[in-house]
């Protein structure tokens, strides 16, 4: 039995090489269920006889087999990143074009003496995020523009520290294999009902003056093969699943490890939920990030444990306090104005509200005087900025005065 944080994690790496191996043997069922149907096409025999053959003509095509899994896993390895951007749109930034987001995963690499990964910028109001990359060197992290303007810098830290611990737990990588393995599965179905049908894995002629070979079996070989096909898509879509949604539950908490925030990672879940989508994206892109709203038709086949799952766990574990839903206004809204374009935020005599960033702005000073919006009134102690007035956002946070 697993033990703590960490050993959950190393629980959870070795049961994941066990579903990889699962999922490559996969490849094997389907090309053994290709031969099985291109003899019971081709050859009038029995049962015996063709899984019999079957097997020859395995042996035969196991090396080219695996020869293509392999290349198809090449390819996949030193391309699949150019092939995400090239689906989401996402686009490296720097420094000097994403400042706050930047110093954010940077300070936190920092943290941990983690290897900072490439910052990438998807544009979209979708609410989301992933992480993708084999080795340090292709390791990425990509941010929405609508998860970047909804959350405050508390909960995108939350965000960045979840997709920081998959890196950090070797998620990533083996999400990508298994995208990839599982792609090769869905291929080799495909292939076998549009074209193994027609095929012949083995040469050699068919002589119908063979005696022992009987006839009437090719009905209940082509039935098998069809069976074998269809539990091998759907083992490999279960194994998939499974490995991305025990992998949520340890992030959510490798996120509040690295921010020692359960509550802003809570937040942030609640306002991504049902709001992650990405527009033309794939399933298995889908699958990479910190939500997928597309669930299935039951949850053995949901890629992802749901929001209240997830918050559940964080607040009986991690101590942390569920707000419920969170309502956020539409895109391109102002959240501090009304309908009529009329402020919302408190008027004069109003008692200041204290952030962790300093005062809401447009609240009153403890003396009673209401401070102008864009400046906040001092906290006892605190020496008064021009007009005898706190300067806006008094309070630096750990990476400086917010902007």
């Amino acid at each position: 039995m697993a033990y703590g944080l960490y050993t959950h994690i190393q629980s959870n790496r070795r049961r994941s090489i066990v579903l990889l191996i699962g999922l490559f043997c996969l490849v094997y069922v389907l090309v053994y269920a290709g031969a099985l149907a291109g003899e019971a096409m081709t050859t009038n025999a029995s049962l015996p006889w063709l899984l019999a053959k079957a097997r020859q003509d395995f042996i035969v095509a196991f090396p080219f087999a695996t020869f293509g899994t392999g290349l198809w896993i090449a390819i996949a390895w030193r391309f699949h990143q150019a092939m995400i951007d090239a689906v989401t749109g996402g686009h490296e930034v720097t420094r000097q074009e994403q400042p706050r987001l930047y110093n954010l995963l940077e300070n936190l690499c920092i943290s941990r003496g983690i290897p900072m990964p490439k910052l990438k910028i998807i544009d979209s109001d979708a609410l989301n995020a992933f992480a993708t990359g084999l080795n340090e060197k292709q390791y990425s992290v990509s941010v929405t523009t609508g998860l970047l303007n909804s959350l405050d810098d508390a909960e995108m830290e939350a965000v960045l520290g979840h997709e920081l611990t998959h890196i950090r737990n070797g998620d990533v990588r083996l999400m990508v294999i298994a995208v990839i393995i599982a792609g090769v599965i869905s291929f080799v179905a495909e292939l076998v009902f549009r074209m193994g049908l027609n095929m012949r894995w083995s040469g050699g002629s068919r002589s119908s003056s063979d005696s022992d070979r009987g006839k009437g079996g090719g009905g209940a070989a082509i039935l098998i093969a069809v069976v074998l096909v269809a539990v091998a898509w759907l083992l490999s879509s279960v194994i998939r699943f499974a490995l991305s949604r025990s992998r949520e539950y340890l992030a959510d908490g490798g996120a509040v490890e690295l921010t020692k925030n359960p509550d802003a990672m809570i937040s942030a879940l609640r306002k991504i939920e049902g709001r992650g989508e990405l527009p033309g994206a794939t399933s298995a892109v889908m699958e990479l990030c910190v939500d997928n709203p597309r669930q299935g038709f039951a949850d053995l086949f949901a890629t992802h444990p749901s929001v209240d799952s997830r918050v559940a766990a964080l607040v009986k574990f991690a101590g942390g306090h569920d707000p419920g839903p969170i309502a956020l206004p539409p895109p391109g809204d102002d959240p501090a104005l009304d309908e009529t374009g009329q402020d919302q935020l408190p008027g004069p005599g109003a008692e200041p509200r204290h952030g962790p960033w300093g005062d809401v702005p447009g609240t009153a000073d403890p003396a009673g005087t209401p401070s102008p919006p864009g400046q906040s009134a001092p906290l006892p102690g605190q020496a008064p900025g021009p007009g005898g007035l706190g300067t806006p956002f008094p309070i630096p946070g750990p990476w400086g005065p917010r902007r």
